[in-house]
């Protein structure tokens, strides 16, 4: 069997009046993530995992912040068109490993509602998709809550060999 590993990265500015979108899920607090489209820092992430298991580049290749078509636009969308990709090429998501830093709100309460979401979209069980939380015991720009970051690393396996 062939496998790939993928890790990926985003960062987001934190400012009011803008909905807080993490791993497919509207998150009420009273700052959201900015960005040309829902700023879904965990998505994108996945996304840049993903893409960069198969060597296809990054987010910013596929859904350019200039092209107006993506302006606003629900990065689980992003992350189906990354997902029909990778299928394209014969593979398959074995798992997810993934960490969100940011000082607020807390993400416990939102994990399960997120693996479904993802789990959804990646045709994988909830349980093959890991979602942490950390802070930053308040350093730097997240600590401060300016930003939010995630990390992603996924495995993917060739199943037309």
């Amino acid at each position: 069997m062939s496998y790939r590993i993928g890790t990926g990265i985003d960062f987001h500015q934190l400012v009011t009046g803008r909905a807080l979108w993490i791993g497919g899920v509207q998150i009420p607090h009273h700052k959201g993530a900015l960005g040309h489209s829902d700023a879904d820092v965990l998505l994108h992430a996945i996304c840049d995992a993903l893409l960069g298991a198969l060597c296809l580049g990054d987010i910013g290749v596929h859904f350019p912040d200039t092209n107006a078509a993506y302006k606003n636009i629900d990065s689980k969308l992003l992350l189906k068109h990354t997902f029909d990709l990778i299928t394209n090429k014969g593979y398959r998501v074995v798992n997810i490993d993934s960490t969100l830093c940011l000082e607020a709100p807390k993400i416990a309460p939102h994990i399960s509602a997120m693996q479904d979401a993802i789990s959804h979209i990646l045709l994988i069980g909830k349980s093959d998709i890991s979602i942490k939380a950390t802070t930053t015991e308040k350093m730097g720009f997240a600590g401060r809550e300016e930003g939010l970051v995630a990390y992603a690393t996924v495995l993917l396996e060739k199943i037309n060999v």
